[in-house]
């Protein structure tokens, strides 16, 4: 089949796919040099798909980034948007530091051979036994997130810890309610106007063992305003300087946003560093270290969905449904934020998309609902439908509803792929009864 370049050339372009992504001579999608309709053959379906070097090309676009701009940062990976042993392998050689909101994700960190020192440890409840297993370890930081939090650790600890306070600047951008954290009203954090931000500060220094060498602050995620960080930043100044205190690392967060259409126009990689940093130097002198956590930027648009079309249904003058195999077992946000995506026929890439759709997922559920009216190439039974930008939390969120095995986690890279998180089987849905 010959692809005529225009046609093609939106795949290519577009930033929904991974860098690099495009229409190969059979017409098929192709992501990092290995052809998606092949791979589903050989990988089976649904399947989570990466282009690995588009992941690491990010990690270094935050680093130099970061550089060209002051010598005193860290880039901090979020690992619960996609937490498996290889991905915190590629951070850890890509130099960055990593953050773990619980004691699997700091097991899998502390597996991938993190040094504990780079390893920030967060969560809003975090367990007794998580918390010795932290310490144990020697990680590097501990975030704050509670007074309750405060009296166990200094009871827990014989020795120095060095902590940061997180706090809820009060600030509230333009995201869905379920990802907004930096508001007055949220289970994270010390709030600024309510004064338990002050009263945190003031408890952590009475304590001999919990070191405060800083401050956490996220007011959210997907976020493609750069106004509110700003002003995040500037509360918290105020904030250190109400309670004297000279901040050595000030954590601003992540939050930033990625394209899940091809409409969508998030900042820059540059232009959300350079807000930050410029931000911090404005109103801090002298500035402390600054501190970013991306995780959706990283590997959002990095990774597709790759599913098997098993019916078609016309129920005309309605609406056509294409069912695939797999749904909100792999693929939540759409369930849980009524979140939008792209979605193409891969064996078809490269036709003009004429079918307007609904992809249905194959679980008891009416809502199980990927795709939304989307414009398709005449769908069939057997085709390889793919969503683009689903590297963040597809994996992370994954659930075993309806008895459905996990898909696995494949890693594409100049035309070669590997598995580095297995197909689930049923026998492992049995592996835990007694």
């Amino acid at each position: 089949m010959n692809v005529d370049a225009d046609i093609a050339n939106p795949i290519a372009a577009s930033p929904v796919y991974p860098a690099g992504s495009r229409v190969n001579e059979r017409g098929h999608l192709e992501i990092a040099g290995c052809d998606v309709v092949e791979l589903a053959e050989r990988f089976g379906t649904p399947a989570y798909i990466y282009a690995e070097d588009d992941i690491r090309g990010r990690a270094e676009a935050y680093l130099r980034a970061f550089a060209e701009r002051t010598d005193s940062f860290e880039v901090i990976y979020a690992s619960k948007s996609l937490p498996c042993t290889a991905v915190y392998e590629l951070m850890r050689d890509a130099g960055l530091s990593v953050d773990v909101a619980s004691g699997g994700e700091l097991h899998m960190a502390l597996a991938a051979g993190f040094d504990p020192a780079r390893i920030h440890m967060h969560g809003n409840n975090k367990s007794e036994r998580e918390l010795r297993y932290a310490f144990e370890a020697g990680v590097g930081h501990l975030i704050l997130d509670s007074f309750d939090e405060i009296e166990l650790a200094d009871r827990l600890l014989d020795g120095p810890q060095k902590v940061l306070i997180r706090v809820t600047p009060g600030i509230k951008p333009s995201t869905h309610d379920y990802v907004q954290t930096g508001q007055l009203d949220s289970k994270f954090g010390f709030g600024l106007a309510d004064r338990l931000a002050e009263r945190a500060v003031e408890r952590v220094r009475k304590s001999a063992n919990l070191e405060l060498v800083g401050l956490h602050a996220h007011i959210g995620s997907q976020i493609f305003e750069l106004e509110p960080y700003v002003k995040a930043i500037e509360v918290i100044a105020d904030f250190c300087q109400s309670v004297d205190l000279q901040p050595e690392l000030l954590n601003v967060g992540g939050g930033l946003g990625i394209a899940y259409l091809d409409s969508d126009e998030p900042p820059s990689i540059e232009d959300y560093i350079e807000v930050k940093v410029r931000g911090v130097h404005r109103v801090f002198d002298p500035a402390p270290r600054i501190l970013v956590e991306p995780g959706r930027s990283l590997v959002g648009n990095a990774g597709i969905t790759a599913y098997r079309v098993g019916t078609v249904k016309e129920i005309p003058g309605v609406r056509t449904y294409v069912a695939v195999d797999g749904g909100m077992s792999d693929n939540l946000r759409p369930m849980l934020y009524g979140s939008r995506y792209e979605a193409v026929i891969a064996d078809r890439a490269g036709e003009v998309p004429e079918t307007l759709a609904t992809i249905a997922g194959m679980h008891c559920e009416s809502g199980d609902v990927l795709v939304r009216d989307t414009e398709l190439a005449l769908p069939r039974v057997g085709d390889v439908l793919v969503t683009p930008a689903t590297g963040a939390y597809g994996h992370a969120m994954a659930n075993n509803y309806n008895g459905v095995p996990r898909p696995p986690v494949i890693f594409c890279r100049d035309g070669e792929a590997r598995v580095v998180v297995r197909r689930e089987t049923w026998d492992d849905l049995l592996v835990r009864d007694e």
